[in-house]
């Protein structure tokens, strides 16, 4: 085995490509080495929770008011719209939240969406509770979606209860609803 020892590799002439190795070859860092320029970074990406709970108007689509941000690579979530407003790209978008009803008994159903410019552009459902009615239902959502940088995601919340009464999104620290991305490496 030789070693090669240089400061630069440039290319003999004009600009184009480099190779390393060959097919089935493993290119390996030494101890402490970092790589830079390869690939991408999952950035911009972001995290915000819902610091306390929030009342919803029954068997309406509400915006999950998440209003704190854990953090915020490119400060592309607004905490005061509940918008992520991310560049153009492929992000994987979560979210997660409890639905409460007044009381026990009284949740019919919960739903959560991804919004993309005020539409949903996915749903889930929380299974039908009316043959069996709970006081709060969990729910969760997570998709790829594309940006073109001028779009902006929002997270719907809805529950209907028997009672036509506003319902509670869980805020605490047990059960706290939370709304994040992040970019995808392509």
């Amino acid at each position: 085995m030789s070693t090669l020892k240089v400061d630069t590799i440039l290319k003999r002439t004009g600009t184009g490509t480099i190779t390393l190795g060959q097919s089935g070859d493993t290119i390996a860092l030494g101890s402490g080495a970092s790589a830079t320029g390869f690939g991408g970074v999952n950035t911009p990406s972001f995290h915000a929770y819902l610091s306390g709970n929030q009342t919803i108007s029954d068997n309406t689509i509400t915006v999950l008011a998440a209003n704190t941000e854990t953090f915020d690579t490119a400060s592309d979530y607004d905490t005061s719209t509940y918008r992520f407003l991310p560049a153009a790209g492929k992000y994987w978008i979560y979210a997660a939240a409890s639905i409460y009803a007044p009381s026990l008994s009284d949740l019919n159903s919960a739903q959560m969406n991804i919004t993309k410019n005020g539409s949903t552009i996915l749903r889930h459902t929380a299974p039908d509770y009316r043959d069996n009615k709970p006081y709060g239902g969990g729910l969760s959502i997570a998709s790829i979606i594309v940006a073109n940088g001028t779009d902006y995601f929002t997270i719907g919340v809805k529950g209907n209860s028997d009672s036509n009464n506003n319902l509670t999104v869980s805020g605490n620290s047990e059960q706290p609803a939370y709304f994040g991305a992040f970019k995808i490496i392509e």
